[in-house]
């Protein structure tokens, strides 16, 4: 017997519960099929545990500057890691009961097992090891999958002296040393992790700097700020092989020059991007097919919908210019939602989503890089300002700094790009100025707070209107 269902979901990650929640509220039925737990990789394994523990690290980090840049006589007994991983687990428990309490009120149906496509509008759901029954979605059906870390050949992680970022925070204690592989946004925020719970961290960038995708410029303040707290960076250098033995990894990796580099750690943390999960998915049966790179693109971006009708993507199954991030999933999830409602919602802007990188420093990014801006035939200029420049910056003293991309003397804002401490609760009014095409004349009218760190922003807009007080 085949039952039916407005809208099926599969995948209950970020994207998927949002869409689920969304069409759930404009009055459609919703079955969410998720094979193992509400919330996904973002909430168990990624954004909510690892930013949990980067809070903790930020502590550490302040107890070493009180002591040492204010006189404050503290000092650092130890890391008590059960309590510290205790509080990070509660946190990721609150949170999940929280997304299935939500989805419980709006009348989303979850059903826990997994779902294989039997055509472009049938779903197979399994739970453990029954074969499952049909569905049918009347509406349609939304691909939720997210993905997984991408290992290199050779080079198996054992969850303990080889490790990708989603069983990293879950391994045994706490390494003296470890090697990070992969100089992304991932990498850098395990690396800062790390080092502020005492380990020594060797960095590995194959590319010439770290965050390629992002500003020259914020590549080049990210990396001063994590060699300062004494990471050793490496980029433009390439891992050619490595090892694990008893006491831990030998790596061999060749440097820019063309050297080769043996480097030892306890542990050797892969994180070179993800891969699309699409295993068991079913996709030709639908009539689809993946990409040469595993993501299922969208026919209709507008839409979110796929060369088959009626089947729509959203998360990180997504090819670029979807970004794999959480914020950007739940605006996919809004949208499909209210397009399979029958509704007419605005399309993703992916060029205003906000980038951030939560390390010490952070970064925090927005729109087009002056690179970029060049490339596309833009007459830009670009101001750059230290946040030492302003008050607040010398009392945080960690460096940083704001770089705004515009057009012309006091023209459109194409991008803005912020290192430094906090920046990531800096980004949004940025993500305003250039989603709404605002001039940086325009914003250079509006009063930023004194002593803040984001009247650097306000600075900087002052001197593309030609006014600035303090920029050099």
């Amino acid at each position: 017997m085949r039952e039916e269902t407005d809208v099926i979901v599969i995948g209950g990650g970020t994207g998927g519960y949002s869409t689920a929640l969304r069409a759930a509220a404009l009055g459609l039925g919703v079955v969410l099929v998720e094979r193992d737990l509400v919330g996904g990789t973002c909430l168990h394994r990624g954004c909510i545990p690892s930013k949990a523990m980067l809070h903790a690290a930020e502590l550490v980090d302040g107890i070493a500057e009180a002591r040492e840049r204010w006189g404050v006589k503290a000092t650092l007994e130890s890391v008590d890691w059960s309590a510290l991983t205790a509080t990070r687990d509660d946190i990721v428990s609150r949170n999940h009961r929280g997304v299935e309490g939500r989805l419980t009120h709006a009348g989303v149906r979850v059903v826990r097992g997994s779902a294989a496509l039997t055509g472009p509008r049938a779903v197979r759901i399994g739970t453990g090891d029954e074969a499952g029954a049909e569905w049918r979605a009347r509406r349609g059906i939304v691909l939720a999958t997210g993905s997984r870390p991408r290992t290199l050949p050779g080079l198996e992680p054992d969850g303990a002296r080889v490790v990708t970022s989603d069983d990293a925070l879950f391994a045994p204690g706490l390494p003296g040393s470890v090697l990070v592989l992969g100089g992304g946004a991932i990498g850098v925020e395990y690396a800062s992790l790390h080092r502020s719970m005492g380990a020594e961290v060797t960095l590995v960038e194959a590319a010439d700097r770290l965050l390629p995708l992002e500003d020259a410029d914020v590549g080049r303040h990210l990396t001063r700020g994590l060699k300062k707290r004494g990471i050793d960076v490496r980029t433009g250098a390439r891992l050619e092989e490595a090892r694990p033995y008893d006491g831990g990894v030998r790596a061999v990796v060749r440097t820019a020059r063309g050297e080769l580099r043996a480097l030892d750690a306890e542990r050797l943390l892969v994180a070179v991007g993800r891969v699309p999960v699409t295993d068991g998915l079913g996709l030709a049966a639908a009539g689809l097919a993946t990409d040469a790179r595993g993501f299922v693109a969208p026919a209709d971006w507008s839409r979110l919908e796929t060369a088959v009708p009626g089947i729509h993507v959203v998360g990180d199954l997504l090819p670029p210019p979807s970004l794999g991030l959480a914020h950007t999933s739940f605006a996919e999830g809004l949208l499909v939602a209210e397009t399979l409602a029958g509704l007419a919602p605005r399309p993703v802007d992916y060029a205003v989503v906000p980038r951030v990188t939560y390390s010490g420093p952070q970064t925090a990014s927005v729109g087009l890089t002056e690179d970029q801006a060049r490339e596309r035939g833009h007459a830009v200029r670009a101001v750059t300002m230290p946040l030492t420049a302003t008050a607040k910056g010398m009392v945080h003293g960690q460096g940083g700094m704001v770089k705004v991309v515009a057009e012309g003397d006091g023209g459109r804002v194409l991008g803005v790009h912020l290192v430094g401490p906090h920046v990531s609760e800096m980004i949004a009014e940025s993500q305003l100025v250039v989603g709404w095409d605002a001039d940086a004349t325009d914003v250079a009218q509006h009063i930023h707070p004194h002593p803040t760190l984001s009247e650097a922003v306000g600075e900087v807009m002052l001197a593309l209107a030609g006014r600035g007080l303090h920029q050099p």
